[in-house]
């Protein structure tokens, strides 16, 4: 299983943090999981909320357990609320469905990890995510929303979400 290096994991957050003073985002929060689900690299921007790398890592975590981007966890989670009480329950609280946690893919399409990031909104969050793996060179999978996905963005994997 390929995963996501230290040096390109360094890169994504120091664009993602880059971005979000290029932006005027609120202090930020980044952590970047390798595929198993390991921190492979972090910062907290001065003034970061304290419970922000709990919720970093619960986005990136939450997308790699369930396999997509934390913006479809956000759909789904508003569709089957019970499900994901009982997903919360049975991961120990770890995941965060709200978006910010971006799948990490190789240019072959697989799993290499994920980035989350909390500190502005999720909008906000998940562009400086954005920002960051593509920088490295890999390709970012934030996921879906339901309620904005068209055929007229689509994703470099085929997938349709918001455009940012």
């Amino acid at each position: 299983m390929s995963t996501v290096t230290l040096a390109q994991a360094s890169t994504i957050v120091d664009t993602a943090l880059k971005k979000g003073r290029e932006t005027n985002c609120a202090p930020l929060t980044v952590a970047v999981l390798d595929a198993g689900g390991h921190l492979v690299a972090f910062k907290r921007e001065d003034k970061s909320g304290l419970l922000r790398f709990d919720i970093a890592f619960g986005k990136a975590w939450g997308a790699l357990g369930m396999g997509f981007g934390s913006r479809t966890l956000a759909a789904r989670a508003a569709k089957t609320p019970q499900f994901f009480t009982m997903l919360a329950a049975a991961s120990g609280g770890r995941i965060v469905t709200n978006p910010g946690g971006v799948l990490i893919r190789s240019a072959a399409g697989d799993i290499v990890g994920a980035v989350g990031i909390s500190g502005d909104t999720s909008d906000r969050d998940e562009a400086c995510a954005i920002a960051g793996i593509e920088a490295a060179g890999l390709k970012a999978d934030p996921g879906q929303d339901a309620n904005c996905a068209s055929e007229s963005h689509p994703s470099p994997l085929g997938k349709v979400f918001c455009e940012r």
